[in-house]
């Protein structure tokens, strides 16, 4: 009962001229534009109670490594477990074991991708590894620059890159556990 005389007194209108009914009126359609007038403090009572969002005239950085571990990353407060693709926007397992396992296939992911990356930075784990020179030679005419480093240094590499908003991805292989963990 008390929801209907509420649904009835809203229909029949309010103080304010407004009301709800099942039809769209052609206040809703078409809205009068003022350009002229500006809110004053008896205009509205929440006039002194401003808030500030700060905006962005540039988007973010791009994708940011927090932090590292022997299971994984995490990335952008994802969590992501093993080896990993980081191709802003996207975060994706990538299905290497060890340096000796990256290839040009493996490597298919990073060259085909448009707009082009500019950088390429991959972490080999706990140490800097050699690639095979002919994967070096491919993705140099690919045009794409290639940063080989341990995994701890690759991350910094990528997160520095990215804040200078260059274009770059990053393939990373989790540093091994430490050979005594009461050390750490």
């Amino acid at each position: 009962m008390a929801l209907q005389a509420c649904a009835r007194a809203l229909y029949r209108g309010s103080r304010h001229g407004l009301r709800l009914s099942p039809r769209v009126s052609s206040f809703v359609l078409s809205p009068t534009l003022v350009r002229g007038h500006r809110l004053g403090p008896a205009d509205d009572e929440l006039y002194q109670r401003t808030t500030v969002t700060l905006m962005r005239g540039e988007k973010d950085g791009g994708a940011m490594i927090q932090s590292y571990s022997p299971t994984g990353f995490n990335i952008d407060g994802n969590r992501v477990i093993g080896p990993c693709a980081v191709i802003p926007p996207a975060i994706l397992q990538w299905n290497v074991g060890s340096h000796k396992d990256i290839t040009i296939e493996s490597l298919a992911l990073f060259y085909m991708l448009e707009p082009r990356i500019e950088v390429l930075v991959l972490g080999t784990g706990g140490r800097m590894e050699r690639l095979d020179p002919e994967v070096m030679a491919f993705l140099k005419k690919k045009g794409i620059s290639v940063e080989v480093q341990a995994t701890e240094h690759a991350c910094a590499t990528f997160n520095f890159l990215s804040s200078e908003r260059r274009i770059t991805a990053a393939g990373l292989i989790p540093p091994p556990p430490p050979a005594n963990p009461e050390l750490v």
